[in-house]
C-alpha cells in the first residue's frame, strides 16, 4: 500500500504539508515501519522517507525538534507522524524562555489537553508560531487527536506575591542612551526601582515587562475608526474606555484572521467585506495592523465591544537582566534597543522598546515581574572560567555576570566577546568593561566592530582567530555562553564552536557534534537567544 504523502507541489505551506502528511498516515492506520520496509511513493523521490522512526524511539525529555537553531518547517517535518502535542511543541520557538508561563513542552501539552486556549503566548515565535498552532488545532480537532499530554499540565500552585499574573508597578528611575552621536543604532540603559516588591532575581534571569501602546497610534485608530475613545468596553480586569483598552490591554500592532473577519462582518460595502474575507486567508495580513485595516477598508467599522473581543491581549516582553542585586540593591537594569521600521509606507515602533525608552517618564510606573532563567546561570563553582559571547544588546546578561563575579570575588577567569557596528559610537558599557579589564576581573575582551574596516568582522571571526586558546579554556572546564540574535549570530557562533572543536580537538564532525551536545547536557554551553 502506498503511504498518502503530499508531494512538494501540493498547494500548502511546508508546515501545513508536514502536518497533513502525518495526519493522513495516522488516519489510515499506516505502520511507519512497514511503510519504510515496503517503500513509499508520492511522485517525488524527496518524499520517500518522511515517515520516521516509531513514536517510542523519541526521547520525550530530549526530542530532536527541541532545537532553536532549526527552522519551524524543519522542526515540523520531524513530527509528521507524531501526536498533536508534539507538533504543537515543534511550532514553539524552542527557547524555554518562560514568557508564555510554561516551557515549550508544557505549553504544547496544555493546548493539546484543552487546559490552555490562548495560542498567542509564544512571544519569540510570534505570528509564525500562533498561526501554525491554529492550523494544528483545527486539523487535530477534526481528526479527534488530542495528543498525549504529559503530567506537566497539572494545575500550577497558586501564585503568591508579584508574578506574571500580578505584575509589580516599579518606578522608572533612569533612562539614558548608550550609543553616542552618529550611531545608526539607539540602545537605552533602563533602571527600575524594585523597592517594596520583595522581588529578587539571579543573574541570568529575565524581566517581564507589560508595555503600553503608542498614544499616537491609539489616537490615529480612534480618529480613523470614528470612535470617541470614551466608549465602555470589557477587559479581563473590568470595563474601561476604548482608549484605555487600546492603550494598555490589547495588541493593536498586529492583525490576524479573527480581526479581519470581524471587520468583514461590519463592512457595509460588499466588495470590502469580500476582500477582508480573502485577506483573512492571506499571508499579506502578517504585515498589517489594526490601523492599516481601518484605513484600507473605510466601510468596516465594528462596534467597540466587537472590536476588542477580536483583539489579542497585550503580551509581556522579556528582557535579559543586565544587573546584579549585589551591585544594585532593589534595582533592576535593562539594555534595550529601540525598534523602529517602516511597513506599508508608515513608520512603526517597537511597542515595548519605545515604551520603556521614550514614553514612560522618570517617576512613572512600569508593570513587571521576574522570569527565572531555565539553564542560563553562572557556574556553581566561582573558580570555573567562563566565556561570554554577547554582541550588541546581547551584552546585557554578561554585564550582570561580571557584576556578580566582582561582588563574589570569584577567582574564575572571564573572557568576553563583544561586537557591534562602530567602536566610536557603539561600544556599549565601554568604560565599565575597560575598568573590569584593568582590574583583572575581565581576563580577556575581544571586540569585533563590523563597519570599522572594509571587510566585516564579527564575534565568530574573533573566536576562530584564537581557536587554540578558546579550546584550552574549554579543556580547563570553562562554561560557554551566548546571548543575542538566534537566527544569525547564534548560528554563526555555534558553527564556529564546531569548527574549533574539530580543528583543535582533532575530532570528526560527528564527534564534535557529540562533544558540544555533551557540553550543553552538562550546562557548560548555555544560550539566551531570541
Amino acid at each position: 500500500m502506498t503511504v498518502p504523502i503530499l508531494p512538494d507541489s501540493a498547494p500548502f505551506t511546508p508546515a501545513q504539508r508536514a502536518w497533513l502528511n502525518g495526519f493522513f498516515a495516522g488516519l489510515l492506520n499506516i505502520d511507519p515501519q512497514a511503510a519504510l520496509q515496503t517503500g513509499v511513493s508520492a511522485g517525488s523521490p524527496s518524499t520517500t522517507a518522511v515517515i520516521d522512526a516509531p513514536v517510542d524511539d523519541i526521547d520525550p525529555d530530549d526530542p530532536p525538534w527541541h532545537d532553536s537553531a532549526l527552522t519551524i518547517d524543519e522542526r515540523l517535518e520531524m513530527t509528521e507522524s507524531r501526536p498533536a502535542n508534539d507538533k504543537m511543541m515543534a511550532a514553539m520557538a524552542q527557547l524555554d524562555c518562560g514568557s508564555c508561563g510554561y516551557l515549550c513542552r508544557t505549553y504544547a501539552d496544555a493546548i493539546a489537553s484543552g487546559d490552555e486556549a490562548d495560542l498567542t503566548l509564544c512571544v519569540p515565535g510570534g505570528k509564525e508560531t500562533s498561526k501554525t498552532l491554529k492550523q494544528i488545532v483545527k486539523l487535530s480537532v477534526s481528526a479527534g487527536d488530542n495528543g498525549s499530554a504529559s503530567s506537566a499540565t497539572a494545575a500550577a500552585p497558586t501564585e503568591t506575591g508579584y508574578s506574571r499574573k500580578n505584575p509589580f508597578p516599579a518606578t522608572l528611575i533612569d533612562v539614558k542612551k548608550l550609543n553616542t552621536e552618529g550611531s545608526a543604532k539607539d540602545v537605552r540603559f533602563i533602571a527600575l526601582d524594585l523597592d517594596g516588591s520583595d522581588l529578587a532575581y539571579n543573574v541570568g534571569d529575565a524581566l517581564g515587562v507589560y508595555p503600553e501602546n503608542c498614544t499616537d497610534l491609539v489616537r490615529a485608530i480612534l480618529t480613523t475608526g470614528g470612535y470617541t475613545g470614551d466608549e465602555p468596553v470589557p477587559t479581563p480586569t473590568g470595563d474601561v474606555t476604548l482608549r484605555e483598552a487600546l492603550t494598555a490591554h490589547y495588541c493593536i500592532t498586529e492583525a490576524d484572521e479573527d480581526l479581519a473577519l470581524c471587520l468583514a462582518d461590519s463592512a457595509t460595502d460588499p466588495d470590502e467585506a469580500a476582500a477582508l474575507r480573502k485577506l483573512a486567508e492571506s499571508d499579506a495580513l502578517d504585515t498589517m495592523d489594526l490601523l492599516d485595516l481601518l484605513e484600507k477598508f473605510s466601510s468596516a467599522r465594528p462596534k467597540p465591544i466587537d472590536l476588542v473581543e477580536n483583539l489579542a491581549a497585550i503580551k509581556p516582553r522579556l528582557y535579559s537582566i543586565s544587573s546584579s542585586l549585589a551591585a544594585h540593591p532593589n534595582e533592576v537594569h535593562l539594555t534595550v534597543g529601540m525598534v523602529r521600521y517602516e511597513t506599508n509606507g508608515r513608520q512603526r515602533k517597537g511597542v515595548a522598546s519605545t515604551y520603556l525608552g521614550e514614553r514612560v517618564e522618570i517617576g512613572e510606573k512600569v508593570r513587571l515581574y521576574i522570569q527565572p532563567a531555565h539553564g542560563f546561570a553562572l557556574p556553581d563553582d566561582p573558580a570555573t572560567p567562563i566565556i561570554m559571547v554577547g554582541p550588541g544588546t546581547g551584552i546585557a546578561p554578561f554585564r550582570a555576570f561580571l557584576e556578580q563575579r566582582a561582588a563574589d570575588n570569584a577567582p574564575g577567569k572571564n573572557w568576553l566577546f563583544f561586537g557591534d557596528q562602530c567602536r566610536a559610537t557603539d561600544y556599549l558599557y565601554e568604560s565599565e568593561m575597560t575598568a573590569y579589564r584593568d582590574s583583572g576581573l575581565l581576563t580577556r575582551i575581544d571586540t569585533a566592530f563590523s563597519r570599522d574596516q572594509a571587510e566585516k568582522v564579527y564575534v565568530q571571526h574573533r573566536m576562530l582567530e584564537d581557536a587554540e586558546t578558546l579550546w584550552q579554556w574549554l579543556q580547563d572546564g570553562a562554561h560557554f555562553y551566548v546571548c543575542g540574535d538566534a537566527s544569525r549570530m547564534a548560528k554563526d557562533v555555534d558553527a564556529a564552536l564546531h569548527t574549533i572543536t574539530e580543528s583543535q580537538g582533532g575530532l570528526s564532525p560527528d564527534e564534535a557534534k557529540a562533544y558540544i551536545k555533551q557540553l550543553a547536557t552538562d550546562n557548560r554551553y548555555q544560550r539566551d537567544v531570541y
